[in-house]
């Protein structure tokens, strides 16, 4: 066989080509296996099969277990018991399914399966079930017939935007819509799309993520304890107004993913799959692998053919109904090692190739990434890997998983332990650049400062970290103190070197762009089971008085030049974003700067030091400052004027043809960007 381009481009792969090759193989074998030859668009439509259907004028329910003895639909309809007319008949390889007239199941009516076996039984909610409620009193979970006599045709906010081209900059913003209002309660996705949707738009951001879309029974967990895997989170509403904000997410140019859950599944039996059958491995391992030691779930088995074709079935299923573009994998890093990455520190090549890789949630990876681009081929998928496991996004045909981006989820921690543990003084402008370029260069990644990870309860977000207390009492204008102006100026610093040096997207969660205040709490008994910090705060943005509209601001005019800016360019690593080229770097002044494309980026970290005529080596020609981090308007001191022209001056032939030095003005602790223009 041809050595595959991941292991021809990375010569240190070559003692492990055995592994990535036989990967690779694996993935072609199982999937040739499972679809007989077909696409696997063609092959995972279990959702069009399993659950509850509309067909004609009948009714059709099927549903896999086979372990059961008998199965009966129990709900409103038979007033929830045991009914001869509405039982299950088994057909063959453990499937049951049973045809019912039309008048027989009713729009909302609540229903179950009641699930016998060898021994014992349960009330189950149908594995696909596609509409998931809870009782307002009992709290109990059910599945609900969802066939509205007349839905409304969805009619988008405007006319659809031009969308982004492959290869163009991502801009994430995170969302997660039950924590979206400013009233303490669980936001709605009507809510969000006329209220918060046309901020993110104003903002610039082209993507968005929308988390806790499955449905999840304690709406604590932030929606990564999946119980429904079909069914749309109806805390927040209905499919049809979930399918109406994507639909107007579109209108605006937006694409949009959803973070999808396959890394593990809530262990609830009532809610979800634990034991749907009387046996605790239909869908998940038995014994020691069945449970996460860290997470308190259950772990798919991978390598059954069934679990592969309802998990993939879940990723068309999101596609086809809802128009979702793509997805963000969750957990990726449990689901590659058997020891879930759990106490692996991952120091070298050898870490990755030592018998601890899961070969069948390896292959469930590649196969689902194939999928999803087979059902829209410019389909985003982005890995949450710690783990660094080269090749993850890398195309399959050259050994890799197939995933478009991984995140850099080394970035985050960095930031945290330099604000934590470092003194000002001792900030290296060269290391930071250093931590923001580390990469493979044949893998995009998204780069991001902070995430919903960053702002949990426990944690602090960077905003906080920088300015503590003093962001309670001084962050009105006129009224700061050092350590907000100190942080506010940081806070700008940190995103524009974040967002200025991806190479494939950069990321935002929800209010962080602004500086929001506090933490991310959920309702829970410890806390009274109140929505006070599962919320955002949009009126200190809306409030010019204080300093968040500012940040608000600041983020708004950076994604705009970056997204207007950094323009793909295509070489033998393809299609990307230009290469860093860095231009200067002093450590002991504390500066750094680059140039990506026609923009040159200077920061002076230094938080004492003003440099006067600063000399930076550049392409010669003329230069206008297109974004400050100091301008008043972003709450800075606006110790510079911004609408002088800056001209190259000749070189004593220290620098190589075709270069000049550029002096500027830097003032202490500040950043700004330059346009080469003639």
């Amino acid at each position: 066989m041809k050595t595959l381009k991941l292991i021809q481009k990375d010569t240190y792969l070559r003692p492990y080509a055995s592994a990535i090759e036989g990967r690779y193989n694996y993935a072609l074998k199982r999937e040739k296996e499972l679809t007989g030859g077909i696409k696997l668009k063609d092959w995972a439509n279990g959702h069009m099969y399993y659950g509850l259907h509309k067909a004609g004028t009948e009714w059709v329910i099927r549903e896999w277990a086979p372990n059961a003895t008998a199965i009966y639909l129990v709900g409103d309809c038979n007033g929830w018991q045991k009914n001869e007319a509405y039982r299950l008949q088994p057909t063959e390889n453990g499937v049951w399914e049973v045809i019912l007239a039309e008048d027989m199941l009713k729009h909302e009516q609540l229903y179950k399966l009641l699930v016998e076996w060898q021994g014992g039984s349960g009330e189950r909610i149908p594995s696909y079930a596609r509409r998931v409620v809870q009782d307002e009193v009992t709290k109990l979970f059910a599945a609900q017939v969802w066939d509205p006599e007349t839905i409304k045709p969805l009619k988008p906010a405007h006319k659809r935007i031009k969308r982004r081209k492959a290869g163009d900059p991502l801009f994430i913003y995170e969302c997660h819509i039950g924590m979206s209002s400013e009233e303490e309660k669980v936001n709605s996705y009507d809510e969000f799309r006329r209220d918060v949707l046309p901020r993110i738009a104003k903002l610039g951001y082209n993507c968005l993520q929308i988390m806790a879309i499955q449905e999840h029974p304690y709406y604590g967990s932030f929606g990564y304890h999946v119980s429904n895997f079909f069914a749309v989170s109806s805390r927040q509403g209905t499919p049809e107004e979930l399918k109406h904000l994507i639909a107007d997410a579109h209108a605006y140019g937006m694409d949009v993913i959803m973070d999808i859950v396959h890394s593990h599944a809530v262990k609830n039996e009532l809610e979800g799959l634990g034991n749907f059958d009387g046996t605790p491995y239909q869908y998940f391992h038995d014994g020691a692998r069945r449970e996460h030691p860290a997470w308190d779930s259950l772990c798919f088995n991978y390598g059954k053919g069934e679990v592969l074709h309802f998990l993939l079935s879940n990723c068309k299923f999101w596609m086809d109904e809802y128009d979702f573009d793509g997805f963000r994998f969750d957990g990726v890093t449990s689901m590659m090692y058997q020891s879930h990455g759990l106490g692996e520190d991952f120091v070298d090549y050898s870490c990755y190739y030592n018998g601890n890789e899961d070969g069948d949630a390896i292959c469930y990876l590649t196969l689902a990434n194939k999928l999803i681009h087979e059902v829209k081929k410019n389909a985003i998928t982005i890995a949450e890997d710690m783990s660094g496991m080269p090749g993850l996004a890398c195309p399959i045909k050259d050994g890799g998983m197939g995933f478009d981006y991984r995140l850099a989820m080394g970035i985050p921690d960095f930031w945290i332990k330099y604000i934590k543990e470092v003194r000002d003084e001792d900030w290296k402008a060269g290391h930071i650049f250093y931590e923001m370029t580390n990469r493979r260069q044949d893998e995009k990644t998204i780069s991001y400062a902070e995430s919903h990870d960053q702002a949990l309860v426990g944690d602090k977000t960077i905003i906080f970290r920088l300015c503590d207390a003093d962001m309670y009492w001084h962050f009105e204008r006129g009224h700061s103190t050092y350590m907000v102006d100190r942080g506010i100026a940081l806070h700008k610093m940190i995103r524009l070197v974040t967002a200025s040096t991806i190479n494939g997207g950069y990321l935002t969660f929800m209010g962080n762009e602004f500086g929001h205040p506090e933490w991310i709490d959920f309702p829970r008994q410890g806390n009274g089971w109140s929505h006070k910090y599962a919320r955002r705060q949009w009126s200190l943005v809306d409030n010019q008085r204080y300093f968040y509209s500012c940040l608000n601001l600041f983020d708004e005019k950076m994604v705009h030049l970056l997204r207007e800016h950094l323009t793909p360019v295509k070489d033998s690593y393809g299609v990307h974003l230009p290469w860093e080229d860095k231009l200067c770097d002093n450590e002991g002044d504390q500066v750094v700067a680059y140039q990506r494309g026609d923009l040159v980026f200077v920061f002076n970290w230094n938080g004492i030091k003003s440099f006067e005529g600063y000399g930076i080596p550049v392409p010669e020609g003329k230069y206008k400052v297109v974004l400050n981090t100091d301008a008043e308007e972003f709450a800075g001191f606006g110790l510079s004027d911004d609408s002088v022209e800056h001209f190259t001056m000749p070189d004593d032939g220290y620098l190589k043809r075709g270069k000049g030095w550029l002096q500027l003005y830097l003032p202490a602790r500040s950043a700004v960007v330059l346009e080469l223009v003639d």
